[in-house]
Parts: structure tokens; sequence; C-alpha cells
């Protein structure tokens, strides 16, 4: 597996409105329709707020639940963002990898769409190589996030704040 990074960007989030800001760019590029983004951080960091922030922006309506217990929750974009399909998961509770395999994801990851992977790093042997990798990292206090984004494929590139 090729291992190099392509580009990287460094932000702060110093207040969720920032974190809103930066998904809402992405949301606006038209790479993400079929792009793997890995989310990376402890718990509270703010992954799933990020993908909150950033369904949102992409037109979906109510409440977004973390996929802790489901390990997948599906959502489709609205019509002015492509009507792609998403799909959110969370492997936070793998405790092999192989429980992705037998969850049947091989076959969502083969199919088109957005894929957002909170703790990605429990099936990282079985998934294939990501689009961007965010890593979130909370302050001493909790309220600013360090964030790095890191282009892994040309898709990837094409995704860059």
């Amino acid at each position: 597996m090729q291992s190099s990074i392509l580009g990287t960007r460094n932000l702060g989030w110093p207040d969720e409105s920032a974190c809103a800001a930066t998904a809402a760019a992405l949301a606006a590029r038209p790479a993400l329709g079929d792009a793997f983004i890995e989310l990376h951080g402890p718990l509270g960091a703010g992954k799933t707020t990020f993908v909150r922030h950033l369904l949102h922006a992409l037109g979906i309506e109510g409440a977004i639940k973390s996929p802790t217990y489901a390990l997948m929750e599906p959502y489709t974009a609205d019509a002015a963002h492509g009507a792609f399909a998403i799909a959110h998961f969370d492997f936070y509770r793998f405790d092999d990898p192989q429980e992705w395999e037998d969850a049947g994801f091989r076959e969502v990851f083969a199919n088109p769409g957005l894929k957002l992977v909170e703790w990605p790093e429990k099936a990282a042997a079985l998934l294939p190589r990501c689009d961007l990798r965010l890593d979130i990292t909370p302050d001493d206090e909790g309220s600013l996030r360090q964030v790095r984004i890191e282009a892994m494929t040309s898709r990837g590139e094409a995704l860059l704040p």
C-alpha cells in the first residue's frame, strides 16, 4: 500500500463554527461524492460533530446520530449536491478487523458514494486507501481543536480546503 501523503493542511478550530465552516467548504467540492474520508482522534475530539456539520451542509435534515451501535448510518445528499449515497461508519466497538468483513461492508465500499469512517484503525487492514484523513486533536481544556488534513490520493488533493 502506498503511504505517501500528497498534500497537508493544518487548521485550528477555536469553536464549533470553525468546524462547521470546514465542513461546508468540503461539501462544496465536487470530488466529495465518491470519496472515502477517515476521521481520527480520541473520544470527544469532534469526529461526529464534524460529520454532522458535513451532512447538514450536504442538505441532510434532522438529527444525525452516531453509528456507534448500528456501525453504519446511510444518508443521501440532496439533489443540489448530486444526490449521492453517504455511509457514516463508526468502528469504535470492533474488537477484530474481521468484523468489518462479517458486517458486509466490503460491498458498501465497492459501491459509489461518500464513506465517512470514525475509528478506521479498528478495521485498517481491510479498508481501502482513504482519499482524505482528518486527525482531530483537542487541547487540554477541550475547546480548541487542532486539525491535520492529509490528502492520500489525487481525489483527496481535490478535496483539501
